[in-house]
């Protein structure tokens, strides 16, 4: 095969998997140099990049009708992509993502919902907040934890010096309401998980953290306790990731605000060490 047959058919497979999953997958970035095969070497790669992967993965729910998704020639660059101008191809934007979010009938939570609930906050935040999934509040008015237990995660946020509105972002594993906000099956938040991954490749935080038992075990797929979960920093993709009580836990049981104030103050022992780098 041709050198040129060669980075024809890898530039088709590159924008493929971007017009697929919305953004450029870690296996397509960088530069790939090929030679023709009659030379007799290998493809030689340039440094600090990466060879074309044997298989790529698309996330299920970002699939879509070729008409859905989002063009190559539109949104900024990956910067981090191949600089040739014939490779290079779109970052996914929040703003595609709330597109696809809301259109996403994949789970039959889309048959009861009132609204979809995508993530809030700022776009390169500090912290990503997690929850398991929309309450009644949340689904009537679109936006995530602004009941009660918003209410109560505000002021847990603002004790160690976070706001949804300066410096976290705030999403939920699941993005519909669960019918008499039962727990999401595990289905529900398979098909739904890859909306949570999309939103962690475009906001890159610098922490993560769990509210509750479900978030905590989606993210690390674990079936650990609860409390053998919390106040312990985890690695989560280079991420360090933490596990507290939800806030809707701590209006049910006034007992536990103590052990979560100390997780919260753990966590941000943590943060400001990162912020301190």
């Amino acid at each position: 095969m041709t050198k040129e047959e060669k980075t024809l058919i890898y530039d088709l497979l590159k924008k493929a998997d971007a017009n697929i999953s919305g953004f450029t997958s870690d296996g397509f970035k960088g530069e790939v140099e090929f030679v023709d095969d009659a030379v007799g070497h290998e493809p030689a790669v340039v440094p600090d990049s990466t060879v074309v992967p044997d298989s790529t993965v698309v996330p299920e729910a970002l699939e879509g009708p070729q008409s859905e998704r989002p063009s190559t020639s539109s949104g900024p660059p990956d910067s981090s992509a191949a600089t040739d101008n014939s490779s290079n191809t779109s970052a996914l934007t929040l703003t595609d993502l709330y597109a696809k979010i809301t259109r996403c009938t994949k789970c039959q939570l889309a048959r009861t919902r009132n609204n979809v609930v995508p993530g809030e906050g700022v776009e390169n935040p500090d912290v990503l907040v997690i929850g398991e999934g929309p309450g009644y509040d949340e689904d009537m008015s679109g936006r995530p934890f602004v009941g009660k237990a918003g209410v109560l995660l505000d002021k847990m946020l603002a004790a160690i010096e976070l706001d949804r509105n300066k410096n976290c972002y705030i999403a939920n594993i699941v993005k519909c309401r669960p019918p008499n906000n039962r727990d999401p099956e595990p289905e529900e938040q398979s098909t739904c998980f890859a909306f949570l991954q999309a939103e962690l490749h475009i906001l890159k935080p610098k922490m993560i953290l769990c509210m509750g038992r479900i978030a905590g075990h989606k993210m690390l797929d674990t079936q650990e306790s609860l409390n053998k979960l919390r106040g312990q920093i985890f690695d989560y993709n280079g991420i360090p990731l933490m596990v507290t009580y939800h806030p809707s836990a701590l209006l049910r049981d006034q007992s536990l605000k103590a052990p979560a104030w100390q997780d919260l103050k753990t966590f941000k022992k943590k943060l400001d060490e990162i912020r301190s780098k």
